[in-house]
């Protein structure tokens, strides 16, 4: 697709939001609508996070006569400060998800190009990460993102 311009998105778009996140998930291999008030959680989670637009923001884009089929989000965290990070601040990447039949159009990459100018021109993060699927990971290595320095692990807590 020639000229793709992604948008920021508005409270409207939220269903949109959760049903590509729905995709997103599926792909990664789990249900999304296998935990009941999931969708619900969702839907205030991205209002309430919208509130902060210098903690947040979620860019779509959109296909004439289809309506948005692609999108990326990012929140700016707070951490304690550190010679690599000075401000505390860290942008996360996430959400990246396009419909099927809409991949390989630059979509995607438009969103991801317009939070990446949001992280910069609009907050004050120093470092954007994400966690990368093999098929996402070209893109994410064609706009400068590098293995972290750092051993990352993680630990799920059982409730």
């Amino acid at each position: 697709m020639n000229d793709v311009v992604a948008r920021r998105a508005g409270l409207a778009d939220i269903p949109r939001l959760i049903e590509l996140r729905a995709l997103m998930v599926a792909e990664m291999g789990d249900d999304f609508d296998s935990v009941p008030g999931l969708r619900e959680a969702a839907a205030a989670w991205f209002a309430r996070r919208m509130a902060d637009p210098r903690g947040f923001a979620a860019f779509v884009a959109e296909v004439p006569g289809e309506g948005v089929v692609s999108c990326a989000i990012g929140t700016v965290e707070d951490h304690a400060p550190s010679p690599r990070s000075p401000s505390g601040l860290r942008g996360e990447l996430a959400n990246v998800c396009t419909e099927r039949a809409f991949r390989g159009r630059g979509l995607a990459r438009a969103c991801v190009e317009a939070l990446l100018a949001w992280f910069r021109d609009e907050t004050d993060a120093t470092l954007v990460r994400l966690a990368a699927t093999e098929d996402g990971a070209p893109l994410y290595r064609s706009l400068g993102f590098v293995p972290p320095r750092d051993l990352i692990l993680q630990l799920r807590l059982a409730r």
